[in-house]
């Protein structure tokens, strides 16, 4: 039997309430985050290097750099601000994540050592994440954040999918564009093309 996940309490004036009960959205971002280290191999294991460098201009992301930036975030982001939250709660905001720090981090290491790294700390991160779910974490419970003020556990672990899903779709949004001049009037067709760097 389908169960109704989705308790939809969200109007124009709640749009921070939640929407999906709470063993719901654990067993979604479980899974979900579960298959990025996967998805993410197979997308850049053995993909050319002017595919996996190319960017979309200064600043932004190569399929590359989205994978140490994914690394960076296991390491200094999910977990710390999970654990910050149960912690501090809202009286102190989580130290800053600096989104660029994996450039000097992943300079110099091959791709199949960083698909590694990936799988391994995901790993890590998903035991301790269970963890924090079967404890029974309140996932409303509040944190702040140095930019975005008041947030909760529920909306950062959201986020943690979500920025997955993010980065998946810039992976193929990066190396879709390197084929741009070649698909002709099919360009019409093809949204991915359309998007605004």
């Amino acid at each position: 039997m389908h169960r109704d996940r989705r308790r939809v309490r969200v109007t124009e004036e709640t749009t921070n309430e939640a929407i999906i009960d709470d063993e719901a959205l654990a067993e979604d971002i479980l899974t979900l985050l579960a298959r990025t280290p996967g998805t993410v191999r197979v997308l850049l294991e053995d993909l050319p290097a002017d595919l996996l460098h190319a960017d979309e201009g200064e600043g932004t992301f190569s399929p590359f750099s989205v994978l140490g930036h994914l690394i960076q975030g296991e390491i200094d982001d999910w977990m710390p601000r999970t654990r910050w939250i149960l912690e501090h709660g809202r009286e102190r905001a989580f130290p800053p994540f600096d989104r660029f720090a994996h450039v000097e981090r992943t300079r110099d290491r091959s791709l199949n050592e960083l698909l590694t790294e990936f799988e391994t700390l995901r790993d890590t991160g998903l035991a301790a994440l269970r963890e924090v779910i079967e404890e029974g974490a309140d996932l409303d419970a509040g944190g702040l954040h140095p930019e975005l003020g008041e947030v909760t556990l529920r909306q950062l672990l959201a986020t943690w999918a979500v920025h997955d899903l993010n980065h998946i779709a810039q992976i193929t949004r990066v190396v879709a564009h390197q084929f741009e001049g070649e698909v002709g009037p099919w360009k019409a067709y093809l949204p991915i093309l359309h998007h605004d760097r």
